[in-house]
């Protein structure tokens, strides 16, 4: 066993530590910087959406799915072929299927660009530098998200969701 004295949080040490090595290893490869924007972009609406769930807010004709794994067999097949179709749908106008990986309108600015020529919201006007650092955000928070949800997914495979506090009732 390992011997952790006390008063010390090493959990939060080997986040950060995670975080760092995962930094390091994508600096090297721009399509593993792609593919963590793209999981953690799922990983934060995943967290969010399983906190949400387990707070009792669903869409209106799904007030009888549970939260959680047990949502999986309970969600209509036609859910399913909807949301599969959605994400197809959404890869294709973003080249996620193209060999060049540009988006159907040509003009995403770098890998995972999803505003394709129609929204802004200031973007354009940025910096070079914010824009770098506001996509470095983007990425160390999705990779937050991503141990916060298989967190989330762990303690309720262990069946203590119920005891952490962000959901805790």
């Amino acid at each position: 066993y390992l011997h952790m004295p006390q008063g010390r949080n090493y959990l939060h040490l080997f986040v950060l530590a995670s975080l760092q090595f995962s930094h390091s290893i994508s600096i090297r490869s721009p399509k593993l910087v792609e593919l963590q924007q793209q999981h953690g972009r799922v990983a934060m609406l995943a967290f969010v959406g399983y906190i949400v769930t387990y707070a009792g807010v669903r869409f209106p004709g799904a007030e009888d799915i549970p939260a959680g794994f047990a949502a999986l067999p309970a969600v209509p097949g036609m859910v399913w072929a909807q949301m599969i179709g959605t994400w197809t749908m959404m890869e294709m106008a973003n080249g996620g299927f193209s060999r060049d990986g540009r988006d159907f309108t040509g003009t995403a600015e770098f890998p995972g660009d999803f505003r394709n020529g129609a929204l802004d919201f200031g973007w354009d006007k940025l910096d070079e530098a914010t824009k770098k650092k506001k996509r470095s955000v983007e990425i160390n928070n999705g990779r937050a998200a991503q141990m916060g949800i298989l967190g989330l997914m762990t303690h309720e495979i262990m069946g203590n969701i119920n005891d952490l506090p962000i959901i805790g009732h």
